[in-house]
Formats: structure tokens, sequence, C-alpha cells
């Protein structure tokens, strides 16, 4: 991978921003998921399609990028229109179908599961990812990680020891332990994508600069939104979603409120990650999306009145401190290398 052309106060910036779409997408996307479903929403292609139906929106950054382009030129006519080359590309239309099919798994889990159960088992995605990261991209562990990643996984742990209890009323077992296992591989699915799209980046061989991460982005949307339309066509989805809205509990307007929204949290979710791979790496998006999951919980339990027993507390408090090692580890590691970089030719791309 070549040089990343961006400046690290933009880039501390940009990890922030970063951080907030993902905080968003993680906690709000799986709420209004399961608000769909609660009231009568059944499609699952649906849901699949709807987190990354958005994609359109990835287009204002990517055009206001163009304008700053054309203005630094003197020759604007000829700035590149994209900047993505074809083996780039071809990457991002392979790794969209995986996460189409990532995103139909989990959306049966969303379905057939408490958000608290289902982000139960999310969490485990932090495991494969940190695997996936070791492999794939030769992701180094300090004791800081280590202790995050225990952490985190006795988190979901805890969690475990109460999961089975809480199966929704009217739900089949049959339908809950199938929920159960396609989420278990929708996190084994996520876990190792994140390190793939790490691996893309450093694999590239051209300058990999945010514009290109977006470009990156549009592609793996457009074809993970192609990938769940063909489900959704298979499925007759597009033939039963006006019946589906008359017959929705909280009324036709809302019912396409709930989609069109969930569309848009969805979004963010998946810019958010993948800013954060960007920026730091893909072990930090994994701890980032663990250490969400019991907040999403909580928040599960004001609005939909699930249950909190201790366990969650305990899970909760695991979690946070899990989070707050990564980034300590995190601070003393840019610490040290603060003198190296001071000392770098000024010449040196950042």
């Amino acid at each position: 991978m070549e040089a990343q052309l961006i400046s690290n106060p933009t880039r501390k910036l940009l990890l922030m921003v970063s951080i907030i779409l993902l905080t968003v997408g993680a906690c709000g996307g799986p709420l209004i998921m399961r608000l769909y479903f609660l009231h009568g929403g059944k499609r699952i292609w649906l849901t699949g399609w709807l987190q990354t139906a958005a994609w359109p929106l990835i287009l204002i950054p990517l055009v206001a990028s163009y304008c700053n382009r054309r203005k630094k030129h003197e020759g604007g006519s000829h700035t590149k229109l994209v900047l993505i080359d074809l083996r780039t590309l071809i990457s991002g239309v392979i790794i969209g179908c995986l996460v189409g099919l990532s995103n139909h798994l989990y959306s049966f889990g969303v379905g057939h599961l408490p958000v608290s159960t289902n982000s139960l088992i999310l969490a485990t995605s932090l495991v494969f990812t940190a695997f996936s990261a070791f492999i794939l991209v030769g992701q180094k562990f300090n004791a800081y990680t280590v202790n995050a990643i225990v952490l985190l996984t006795l988190g979901s742990v805890v969690l475990a020891i109460h999961a089975g209890s809480e199966r929704p009323k009217g739900e089949k077992n049959k339908m809950y332990i199938l929920g159960f296992i396609l989420t278990l591989a929708a996190a084994a699915l996520s876990g190792f994508l994140l390190p793939l799209i790490e691996l893309t980046y450093m694999k590239a061989k051209q300058a990999i600069s945010y514009t290109l991460v977006m470009e990156f982005q549009l592609v793996l949307c457009i074809s993970a939104t192609v990938f769940s339309t063909v489900g959704m066509l298979v499925n007759n989805d597009f033939k039963e979603i006006s019946q589906e809205a008359r017959e929705y509990q909280l009324g036709e307007t809302k019912y396409y409120l709930v989609l069109v929204w969930c569309a848009i949290i969805w979004q963010c979710f998946t810019v958010g990650f993948t800013g954060i791979i960007f920026c730091a790496s893909s072990l930090l998006s994994g701890i980032m999306l663990a250490a969400l999951l019991p907040i999403t919980e909580v928040l599960a339990v004001i609005f939909y009145h699930e249950k909190f027993q201790a366990e969650k507390g305990i899970a909760l408090a695991l979690s946070l401190w899990g989070f707050i090692s990564h980034f300590y580890g995190v601070i003393k590691h840019g610490k040290k290398q603060q003198i190296p970089e001071a000392e770098m030719p000024s010449g040196t791309a950042p």
C-alpha cells in the first residue's frame, strides 16, 4: 500500500466522525430493525437490503471531493472523476457480495431473537476479527489488546448464562435455534470481513486517500444491495411490500418511515466501520462494535422493556473495562512512536 495521503490532525478528525457514525449505526440499527419485526414486518431479504440501500448518500462527500480536486488543479478538465482502479473495484464487488450475505444472516437473527440475545452472539465477532486480523494483516497484539479481547469475550459468556430463557413469546423453538445459528454465522463472517477490507487497502497499488475509501465503500454497498435485490426478486418481496405496509400495526406511513430510517442508520454503520479501518485498524473497529453491544442492550431494555438481569450489568462493566484497556494501550503505543516520527525527514509522507 502506498502512503496514505492524509495528515495526522485530519486522520484524528475522521476517526472521531467515524466512531460517531458507527455508534449511531451499531446502537440504532438493531433497534429500528427490531421495531420493523415487532409490529408485523416479516421480510428478511428486505431488511438485509435496507442495510446498504442508502448508498446514494455516499455520493454527497464524493461529489464534494471531486469539486475540491477540480479547484486545486489548474486544468480542471483533466481531474479524474474516480480514483479507484480495476483491482480494488473487483475486490469491492466480491466483499460487497459477502456483506450482502452477512446482512441476510443477521436480519434473520433480528427477526427471531431479542435484541439483547442477538447482541450477545454478535459480540463473538471480536474473536473472529482478532484472529482474522492476525492471519490476514499481521495485526500485532499487545497486553492491553489481549486484555480487551478477553474482557469483551467474558462479557459475552456472562450474558450467555441467561440467554436461553429469553425466547420471545410465540416464537417456535426451531426458528429460535436457527436464528441463533445464523446470527453466529453472521458474527463469524463480519469478523472475517473487517480484516479483509484492511487487507484490500494494504494490497492496493495506489495511494489510499479517504476519497478512495468512500469510492470503495460505494462499490461495496452497491454490490451488497444488488445481492439482496436478487434475493428479494426471488422471494417476491417487492410485490409484498405494499400489502405489508397496509397491514403494519403502526400504520402505513410509519411503516415506510421505519424503512427509510432503517436504511439511513445502517448506512451510518457501514461508513463508520470502514472509516475506522482506514484511520486505525480492523481490530479497533471490531473492539468498538463489541464495546457498543451492551449499550444497545441497555437501549433495548429502555425501549422494548427487555429484562436487565445482573448478568447484563456485569457484561456492560466488562465491556467498558475492555474498551478503556484497548485505548490506553493505543495511547501508550502512540507516545512511544512520537520520537521516531519527529525524527522523520520532512519530505516523508505522513
